[in-house]
């Protein structure tokens, strides 16, 4: 008997998706410019709209309203009574389908909104091109980011911010040379900009040029007031000396991230626990 049920649970499910060609596997940063579905609503209507990004408030989901699925397959629209709903969006784990093609006449919607091109401006400008940038790098989509950052860089590299955002999806997608090669750039334009520092170091650490790292986080601490910065920074050393078991070195990198960090932090934890392992050597 549990067979088959089962048999029915998973026949019912097959149909389902036969009928309404919906596959609930996008995150929200995954869909500029589409329109989506929710999940089935208690009433069995989906929920629909428009995903677009906003150059002021991100990622933003126009509510178009709900359809039902009738028993051919066929989109059924049921249009809603308010005006449209605009809502910002945060990645994270929800899940969404892209609305097939073939649906939007059923739908009675276009592939482009009309409305969309009030919010491109642009879309060649190194502003927009940098922008869009920022916002792919803040969802951790770093190689589409590097679409927009590279050409922005093709139009003006000395942009404000531009350099930084670029060494950061570098760096993330462990393209470590091409990080150092933006940042020295950008550290002879901006010396006084700490985040570029931060970026080379963490570059620097990764092709094991340890002594290059060492002197630019040096050169942090007389920088900058951000506490957390320093700490932040100073651990990163000390956690490679203490893969290599250079206590010396270790020890000061350790005392470096205590003077700047605060009690209790995660900082100051991570590295109760590296030490507290050392100590155990």
């Amino acid at each position: 008997m549990r067979n088959i049920a089962l048999y029915f649970v998973l026949f019912f499910s097959i149909v389902i998706n036969a009928q309404t060609n919906l596959q609930f596997d996008k995150r929200f940063v995954e869909c500029e410019d589409r329109w989506v579905s929710f999940k089935m609503n208690q009433d069995s209507t989906y929920s629909f709209g428009f995903i677009y990004i906003d150059p002021q408030a991100g990622l933003t989901f126009n509510y178009e309203g709900r359809f039902r699925v009738s028993n051919e397959g066929k989109f059924i629209y049921k249009k809603q009574q308010t005006n449209p709903i605009k809502v910002r969006l945060e990645p994270n784990q929800v899940r969404v389908a892209l609305i097939p093609d073939l649906k939007f006449d059923e739908l009675g919607v276009e592939i482009i909104p009309e409305w969309l091109q009030f919010y491109k401006g642009d879309t060649s400008s190194v502003e927009r091109l940098y922008r869009w940038g920022y916002l792919y790098n803040s969802w951790d989509m770093c190689e589409k980011a590097l679409t927009y950052l590279e050409r922005g860089r093709q139009i003006n590299p000395k942009f404000k911010g531009l350099e930084l955002e670029l060494s950061y999806a570098y760096n993330a997608l462990n393209q470590y040379d091409k990080a150092i090669s933006v940042l020295k750039g950008a550290i002879k334009s901006d010396p006084s900009n700490v985040l570029l520092y931060k970026e080379l170091s963490y570059a620097e650490l990764k092709l094991g040029k340890l002594d290059k790292a060492e002197e630019t986080c040096s050169k942090v601490i007389n920088l900058c007031d951000d506490k957390s910065i320093k700490s932040e920074m100073a651990y990163n050393i000390a956690y490679e000396f203490y893969k290599r078991k250079d206590l010396d070195k270790f020890q000061y990198w350790s005392n470096t991230v205590r003077k700047w960090g605060d009690n209790g932090s995660p900082i100051i934890k991570a590295l109760d626990s590296i030490t507290d392992d050392l100590n155990k050597k």
